[in-house]
This record gives C-alpha cells, sequence and structure tokens, in this order.
C-alpha cells in the first residue's frame, strides 16, 4: 500500500517514513505542500499523512482540493495545534484523524492502521471471509485457505487488496492498472496474467471476468 507523507520538520519526516517502511508500506516524502498536492493528483495513494503547517501551501488547503475533486483517500493530519477551533476545522473539511505531537511511533501505526481498516474496508474484522474457503487478514494483507497463508507477490497482493476493497463490485482493468502499477506503462496482457496468477494459486472462479467491464470477487 502506498502513502504520501508531508512534512517538513526533518527528523518527524525521517522517523515516520522509516517506521511506515518498516511496517511494510511504500511512503512517498515531501516537505512542500504544493509539491505533494500534485502528488496527490498524479499518483494513487491509500493514505495522506499531512502536517498542517508547511511551506507552499497547508494541510488545511491541500484537504479543501482534495475533496473538492473527491479524490478517494483518507486524510490523517499532523499537528502541534492543541485549539479546538483548529481541530474542530480539520474534521470539518474531512480529515479521517488527527496526530498530535509529539507523539509515538506505536501510535502513528495504530492510527495509521484503524484510518486504512475502516476508510478501504469499512469493517472492524480483521479476518474477511472470502469465497471458496479463502480468507483475507486486514493487518498484514495476507491470504489464507484455511489456515495455510498462501504466498503473494507484491503486485499480487496490490491485486487482492483492489478486489477485497470492492468486493461484491466488479472494477475496471484502469483501476486495476492505477492501484497495481501505480501508473507505469504496461498492456491489457500483464493485468490478464497477474488475474490469472491469483487465480493459479486460489481457484479458478475465485476471480470473476466480466468482458468489457472488469473483474469482481463474491463477498
Amino acid at each position: 500500500m502506498k502513502i504520501l507523507l508531508l512534512e517538513d520538520d526533518f527528523t518527524y519526516k525521517e522517523s515516520i517514513q522509516d517506521s511506515l517502511e518498516e511496517m511494510g508500506y511504500s511512503v512517498d516524502a515531501y516537505d512542500d505542500g504544493e509539491k505533494a498536492l500534485d502528488a496527490l493528483f498524479e499518483k494513487h495513494y491509500h493514505l495522506a499523512l499531512l502536517d498542517i503547517r508547511v511551506p507552499g501551501m497547508d494541510g488545511y488547503e491541500i484537504l479543501k482540493e482534495i475533496r473538492k475533486a473527491k479524490l478517494d483517500v483518507p486524510i490523517i493530519f499532523i499537528t502541534s495545534l492543541t485549539d479546538i477551533n483548529n481541530l474542530s476545522l480539520g474534521y470539518e473539511l474531512g480529515c479521517n484523524d488527527y496526530l498530535r505531537k509529539p507523539f509515538s511511533l506505536k501510535e502513528l501505526q495504530y492510527r495509521v492502521n484503524q484510518t486504512l481498516k475502516s476508510y478501504h474496508f469499512h469493517t472492524n474484522l480483521d479476518v474477511i471471509p472470502l469465497s471458496h474457503g479463502f480468507s483475507y487478514h486486514n493487518h498484514d494483507q495476507s491470504l489464507w485457505f484455511d489456515t495455510v497463508q498462501v504466498p503473494l507477490s507484491n503486485h499480487e497482493r496490490k491485486l487482492l487488496f483492489v478486489l477485497v476493497k470492492n468486493r461484491g463490485y466488479f472494477i475496471s482493468a484502469e483501476l486495476i492498472h492505477d492501484a497495481v502499477w501505480e501508473g507505469k506503462e504496461i498492456g491489457e496482457n500483464d493485468i490478464r496474467m497477474l488475474i490469472k496468477k491469483l487465480r493459479d494459486k486460489t481457484d479458478k472462479d475465485f476471480i470473476i471476468t466480466a468482458k468489457g467491464i472488469g473483474y469482481k470477487i463474491e463477498k
């Protein structure tokens, strides 16, 4: 999963990025608000961590632009502000959570995991039952058959995430391209081959195809 971090304090930026990457997340870090906003429109992110007071464009302004454009990304504000009016403004604009400085890395990890789980999966379940005897574990994005974990490549893990997030609904090849390859140029056959690899590790009917519409897994 891919996270955008906007933080102009070097120490905070380095420690946050290192902690999230140790958890297995891919992190793009910025210290300028305008550059961070450009990246949010150019790439696909599963979460954005935004410091409020940064050069170029502050966190509030970025959030306004994100919500105006209806970008599908949850936002956690990072701030040293404690005034209730400042905190209320963030929630009114549509942020999902706050991290108040100073904070522990354990708190950071907890809030990131909880926000991702509640926003993308809309469930409190740590384990999501899937068809054909498989299950998806939220905390580490793993796939299991009964008590046996199914080994997945990085691309297979990203594909499974977007299928589980939208389970029960068809998603287009374009959305899969954006979520798995993050804008890198590929051919349609690359997507078909990735679908086949995941089917080979599960069941031929685990992923359903609708020609011209897309792919889905059942709830």
